[in-house]
C-alpha cells in the first residue's frame, strides 16, 4: 500500500512539472550587449537534459538539470580562451516564456546575467 501511495505521489509531480522540451531561443543584455543563445531542453519526469548553443562560448551539454514545478535549474560548462568555465542557469517558466538568470563560478566572476526564453515554433 505505501509503495502505492509513494509512486502515485512521484507521478502527481512529475505531472505538474512544466513541459518545456523542445527548442527555445534566448536573449540577454550582457556587459558588451546583447547576448543570444539556443537551448534544447529534453524533459523526463523531473529531470532536464539537451544543449545550449552560443556564439560566443558555442556548444554545451546540459547538466545537473532539474524541474520542480515552474522552476527549472542546471549547469553548463563552457569554454573561452581554453578555460573551462561552469555556468549554472535558475529560473521560471511562465507560460510560454523562461526567464533564467546565469552566474558564472571558478571564473572571474561578475553579475549575474538575465536571459528571457521564447519556444521557437
Amino acid at each position: 500500500m505505501r509503495r502505492l501511495i509513494v509512486t502515485m505521489i512521484v507521478l502527481t509531480i512529475a505531472a505538474f512539472a512544466a513541459d518545456i522540451s523542445g527548442n527555445w531561443k534566448g536573449t540577454a543584455e550582457g556587459p558588451q550587449g546583447n547576448l543570444e543563445r539556443t537551448f534544447v531542453f529534453k524533459v523526463d519526469g523531473t529531470k532536464l537534459t539537451g544543449e545550449t548553443t552560443s556564439q560566443m562560448l558555442g556548444k554545451s551539454t546540459i547538466a545537473d538539470g532539474k524541474i520542480d514545478g515552474d522552476n527549472i535549474s542546471f549547469t553548463i560548462t563552457a569554454s573561452m580562451q581554453g578555460n573551462d568555465l561552469k555556468l549554472t542557469y535558475k529560473g521560471k517558466v511562465t507560460g510560454s516564456e523562461i526567464t533564467l538568470t546565469s552566474e558564472m563560478s571558478g571564473g572571474p566572476g561578475g553579475q549575474p546575467i538575465t536571459w528571457k526564453l521564447k519556444k521557437d515554433q
